[in-house]
């Protein structure tokens, strides 16, 4: 494994997205940045800007608006990258699917590499979910997508 490789495993920087959703995954993954759980202990730092971002973080479903700025963001962020997508909704649109303006889980705008299941999702969970997409991006997987079981 080379530097490069190695800083982007031990200091991901994320950037979050929340679609549409009832906040609920959103709250969990701010729960996840306190010092209750402390996210930053691995490294991880979360970035306004998806320029300097190495993994984008979506709670919440993608519907026909959102689906725009999700691609934007996507595409702003410099390869490697990795997605993550925090709950139900981000995963499958959860309990808006039959709402008329929703498009689906995250992974219908744009590749997500790892789900992290929970309605909502767990704080525990999403710290998982993204040192999971740090390793991803850092070479260390063969790729494909990751369900984490929970």
């Amino acid at each position: 494994m080379n530097l490069v490789s190695l800083a982007r495993r031990r200091s991901p920087w994320i950037v979050h997205y929340n679609g549409s959703s009832c906040n609920g995954c959103a709250i969990e993954f701010f729960a996840a940045l306190t010092p209750v759980y402390d996210l930053e202990r691995f490294g991880v730092v979360n970035m306004g800007n998806p320029k300097h971002a190495d993994i984008m973080v979506l709670t919440g479903g993608a519907n026909y608006r959102s689906a725009r700025v999700i691609r934007n963001l996507y595409h702003q962020i410099p390869d490697p990258k990795a997605v993550v997508a925090v709950g139900v909704c981000a995963g499958s649109s959860g309990i808006f699917h039959d709402c008329y303006y929703m498009l689906g889980g995250a992974d219908q705008v744009i590749p997500v590499d790892v789900y992290v299941p929970g309605c909502a999702a767990r704080p525990e969970a999403i710290i998982e979910g993204i040192l999971l997409a740090a390793d991803l991006t850092a070479g260390s997987d063969a790729g494909g997508k990751r369900h984490l079981k929970r």
